[in-house]
């Protein structure tokens, strides 16, 4: 999967990990979509660093989506602890 499938992905978990954490965030649609992108890219990362879990280069692996959601779960929540108080 290139960085193309991985940018595809990235967005996909980002609006995943939004409606499984749903509410007002700082940056708004293009916060998350790049907060998603990074998720997947970070998850992805971790996974294949710390448990031993070597990411597939196939785009419908689930280990993959699950890794990618959780790396954006990680991301958004990191992110709304951050900056979610400088939006009133």
């Amino acid at each position: 999967m290139g960085i193309v499938g991985w940018i595809v992905l990235g967005l996909l978990a980002g609006v995943i990990a939004k409606i499984l954490l749903p509410g007002r965030d700082p940056g708004g649609l293009i916060g998350t979509t790049l907060i998603g992108i990074a998720g997947a890219f970070t998850g992805g990362w971790l996974s294949a660093r710390f448990l031993d879990r070597p990411i597939s280069n196939e785009f419908y692996d689930g280990a993959t989506w699950l890794a990618a959601i959780g790396g954006s779960l990680v991301l958004l929540i990191l992110y709304r602890i951050l900056f979610g108080h400088s939006r009133d």
